[in-house]
């Protein structure tokens, strides 16, 4: 009976702790990255760089702030964390290859976020 309650307490303690969130500390810190880089995209202004891909940045970063929250991070963390990635790459260029980097990773590492990027960018709401 004992461990038969044991095993239990166990089951639950653990699958709570998978609940919590799936991501590893280096996907988050990755994804927070990439949030950033989207953030800044998207203050890059229009005459510079072309305004689907400012778009499309605002929709990245909106989904992936939502995501992370969802993942069991605070607000004023992935706040803060934008904050830095801002003073970093605010007034630099829009860099192609760093922006394809993270559209890869991203895609691949949350399930249909592709798609739900793409719904964001079409519907107007970012």
């Amino acid at each position: 009976m004992k461990k038969f309650f044991f095993t239990i307490l166990a089951f639950l303690y653990f699958s709570s702790a998978i609940a919590a969130g799936h991501l590893s500390d280096k996907d988050k810190k990755a994804t927070l990255k990439c949030t950033g880089l989207y953030y800044a995209n998207s203050m890059i202004p229009q005459g510079t760089l072309e305004l689907d891909k400012i778009v499309y940045s605002i929709a990245a970063k909106k989904f992936l702030t939502s995501y992370l929250i969802k993942e069991g991070l605070k607000e004023d963390f992935i706040n803060t964390e934008l904050n830095k990635s801002i003073e970093e790459l605010y007034g630099k260029p829009y860099d192609g290859k760093k922006t394809g980097e993270c559209d890869r990773y991203i895609y691949k590492l949350i399930p249909e976020s592709k798609v739900e990027i793409d719904k964001l960018v079409k519907s107007g709401i970012y």
